[in-house]
């Protein structure tokens, strides 16, 4: 579709995708502040399928960048071990599957238990029990 041939339209759909309300949105495309006609131009099936058009380019964006990085690492892996550098080909390849859930944070947990007694042991009693032979 590309840009629309009105320019006010155009500028108007623009502030819309930036996440401006169609009342601010209207303004910056250099109109009177009105918000009943702001509204129908919010309506107008050219605005919305520019906006929507916007937002789909947006999301492409973001998936090629992510999608390059990915494919950056991967080569900088394969050049670092060609190179014999193994340490930032394991970086990357540590990256690679972290972005990919492979590897999980994995921590200890340590349980502690006390028993509780009403009758403390004789000084005896903890002497035996606690006295290394």
């Amino acid at each position: 579709m590309g840009a629309l041939i009105n320019q006010r339209h155009e500028l108007f759909a623009q502030a819309l995708f930036e996440g401006k309300s169609q009342r601010d949105a209207f303004a910056a495309a250099g109109y009177s502040r009105n918000d009943g006609n702001a509204s129908r131009l919010t309506q107008n099936e050219k605005v919305q399928a520019r906006v929507a058009e916007l937002k789909e380019r947006a999301a492409v964006k973001v998936s090629l960048t992510r999608e390059w990085i990915i494919e950056q690492l991967i080569q900088n892996a394969r050049l670092a071990r060609i190179q014999g550098d193994i340490a930032p080909s394991n970086q990357a390849l540590s990256l690679l599957g972290k972005e990919l859930g492979m590897f999980v944070e994995r921590t200890e947990n340590v349980n502690w238990h006390h028993d509780v007694s009403n009758s403390p042991p004789t000084e005896d009693e903890w002497t035996e029990a606690h006295s290394t032979h």
